[in-house]
């Protein structure tokens, strides 16, 4: 069974984004942090057990930049927590899930991450992830 790890935001501009989430929250974001493997800056909230995470793009190619200009802002992508990242991957590969990448890579949030295309589950981008010992 997977946990709902955090749920990835899409927005234009970081800055405007967190004061907003701030409010909602009424809390402050509790991590930033930029990826520059995937050019994108993040921040993450702390939401009961899970976790909400912002992203913007820090360049017109990124990942998140294409998915603003196609979709626009809005709910990016959901992430579960596993115990074996590699394990999992494989078996959801098996079970004809279309794996975006090779291998499971660094991701924000001192976690190993690995995406699933979302023409194999149903629209929705799947991002699995292991935290990092």
């Amino acid at each position: 069974m997977y946990k709902i790890e955090h749920i990835g935001i899409a927005v234009k501009n970081i800055d405007e984004a967190t004061l907003l989430y701030a409010k909602l929250f009424n809390r402050n974001a509790y991590k930033t942090e930029i990826v520059e493997s995937e050019a994108v800056s993040t921040v993450f909230f702390q939401n009961g057990e899970s976790k909400i995470e912002l992203l913007a793009a820090n360049n017109e190619t990124s990942a998140i930049a294409k998915f603003i200009d196609k979709k626009g802002e809005g709910i990016h992508h959901i992430a579960f927590a596993v115990d074996d990242i590699y394990k999992e991957v494989e078996r959801l590969k098996g079970e004809g899930f279309q794996a975006i990448s090779e291998a499971p890579k660094k991701g924000a949030d001192n976690k190993l991450v690995f995406f699933f295309h979302p023409k194999s589950t149903n629209g929705v981008l799947v991002e699995l992830c292991q935290e990092i010992q």
